[in-house]
């Protein structure tokens, strides 16, 4: 089950997680979030990381606390 956050403005998002390869070939894992739940890509939030809201949009973005 994925990690669900409901911002200031009632829109409930689900957080995902994807594996890219960067132009230089090192490996970085990508954290986004949907309005839909996603079976495959859905991820819990990791240890060491906090939700952060746009206060103009809503927009959720993931960082390091």
């Amino acid at each position: 089950m994925a990690y669900k956050h409901t911002n200031s403005k009632g829109v409930t998002y689900y957080l995902n997680s994807k594996k890219v390869t960067l132009r230089g070939g090192k490996e970085q894992t990508i954290y986004y979030f949907s309005k839909d739940e996603r079976k495959d890509t859905g991820t819990e939030l990791p240890a060491g990381y906090e939700v952060n809201e746009n206060p103009r949009n809503g927009f959720l973005t993931v960082k390091r606390k």
